[in-house]
């Protein structure tokens, strides 16, 4: 089988889900999967999948992600260079965080909280350009969301 091309992106294993972390070159893709990484008192638990590529697969009407086979186990530490770190081998993905969106809603609507990667439509966090999306991203995870 061969696999399927790779995207720009990073992603951790949080629980039984993981998080694709999208975003522009120097957004903070590496740096949030660290800070999730290093996390681990407010996550039940956190394991790195990928850093920088990453193969997405639909499979079974699910998103599964692996890392790029040279680049398993490893994630750039800004100011430390690469790191080598334990890593899952594949995830099913739960949660599209997207870093460096231009002027995102405070008050977003539901349409933009969705997006779809290769056919799977997939809950998305907008963070906005600049913004530290390590609070945001915990909030998503451990606070309920209110229904109006």
């Amino acid at each position: 089988m061969t696999p399927s091309p790779t995207i720009h992106a990073s992603a951790v294993l949080i629980g039984a889900r993981a998080v694709l972390i999208l975003g522009p070159s120097g957004s903070g893709k590496s740096s949030l999967a660290l800070a999730l990484l290093q996390a681990n008192v407010a996550l039940p638990f956190a394991r790195l999948v990928a850093d920088d590529r990453a193969h997405v697969e639909a499979v079974h009407h699910r998103l599964l992600v692996r890392p790029a086979a040279a680049l398993a186990g490893l994630i750039e530490v800004r100011g430390l260079g690469i790191r080598q770190l334990p890593h899952e081998p594949v995830a099913v993905v739960g949660l599209v965080v997207d870093l460096g969106v231009q002027d995102p809603a405070r008050l977003p609507e539901p349409a933009s909280l969705e997006t779809k990667i290769e056919g799977i439509t997939l809950p998305r966090l907008p963070v906005a350009a600049g913004a530290d999306p390590l609070p945001i991203l915990l909030a998503h995870l451990q606070i309920p969301s209110v229904r109006a």
